[in-house]
């Protein structure tokens, strides 16, 4: 039988307010709950649930990354919440909600605690549902990261990826060097701090590959009669003991005396070629940690150089949560 009961632009209003679904939804959901606001939710949260089952084994691989701040700058929070397409991604009403959610997410360490958070009388997971069954796609948290500190900053690029980095003091012009080391870890995405988290074992194993795939295009290069590439012993300071750093030293003066240069002016000479041997011999610690890479605004230094330029202070960690 018909409802009977009369829905008013109002209410349609209220419930579009609350749950971001459209108005046809909407009217459509207090017509089925006689006009109940909380029956009406419960309408909308079961066609979320339906949707999502549908759409489980889709893919969220595009969406909106964000970060938030608390408000003494000693936590900081980058979600990603996950969608099925672009154009879902870059719709500022799903911006909002993922604003939204970083907000709430601020509050807790762990995904799983985030999830079954309060969100207007529901829970985090319980909202994504929702909205799931409101924009028609798979909506999902696919990545949560929380980074704690003395001092920390962030940077989001245009919505696809967001950095978090801690600093071990608020220093003068802090907010400065917390966002251009927050945008280094954006750009070029390093996946530890130090060479000295290093595991020795994926070192080796990185070591073998490397030089593996080098072989091989000499093969290639020699038959064309080309320039070989130079094969590494090391690819990190983690092998770069004193020893290996004496001997380094020791051919460097042998190739100087070779070269027939007066040993009084080997001084000035020698830390340009063990800088050279170090850079040659570092390309894994270039490439994933943090603090040697080149610095994306000077590349003529590292970034551990950048951050010393202020003072006493430390990168104590980092987060990158992006997109896909």
């Amino acid at each position: 039988m018909e409802s009977t009961v009369k829905i008013t632009a109002a209410e349609v209003n209220k419930l579009r307010k609350a749950t971001g679904a459209g108005m046809m939804d909407c009217k459509k959901a207090l017509v089925e709950a006689q006009g109940d606001f909380d029956k009406a939710i419960e309408v909308l949260r079961k066609k979320g649930q339906k949707v999502a089952e549908k759409r489980a084994d889709r893919d969220s691989s595009e969406g909106a990354a964000v970060a938030k701040i608390n408000a003494d700058q000693t936590q900081g929070v980058a979600i990603v919440l996950g969608c099925e397409t672009d154009f879902v991604g870059k719709n500022e009403n799903f911006l909002a909600l993922a604003n939204e959610l970083a907000e709430i997410a601020l509050n807790y360490n762990s995904k799983e605690a985030f999830l079954a958070a309060d969100f207007g009388g529901m829970t985090v997971a319980d909202k994504l549902t929702e909205q799931t069954g409101v924009i028609g796609e798979k909506l999902d948290i696919t990545s949560f990261e929380k980074l704690e500190a003395p001092f920390v900053g962030s940077y989001v690029h245009i919505n696809k990826i967001a950095a978090l980095v801690g600093l071990s003091a608020k220093v003068d012009n802090a907010e400065t060097l917390v966002k251009d080391v927050a945008m280094q870890v954006a750009s070029m995405g390093a996946t530890t701090l130090s060479y000295k988290d290093f595991d020795p074992a994926f070192v080796a194993s990185e070591t073998e590959a490397r030089i593996a795939v080098i072989e091989k295009d000499n093969i290639e290069l020699g038959r064309l009669g080309k320039t070989l590439k130079n094969v590494p012993q090391f690819i990190s300071m983690a092998q770069l003991t004193p020893e290996v750093l004496a001997n380094a030293e020791e051919a460097a003066k042998a190739e100087l005396k070779a070269e027939g240069k007066p040993e009084q002016i080997w001084d000035r000479i020698l830390p340009g070629k063990m800088d050279r041997f170090i850079s040659d011999n570092t390309t894994l610690d270039q490439e994933q940690c943090l603090l040697d890479q080149n610095f994306i605004k000077d590349e003529k230094i590292n970034v551990a150089k950048y951050v010393a330029s202020y003072g006493d202070v430390e990168i104590t960690g980092f987060k990158r949560a992006s997109v896909g």
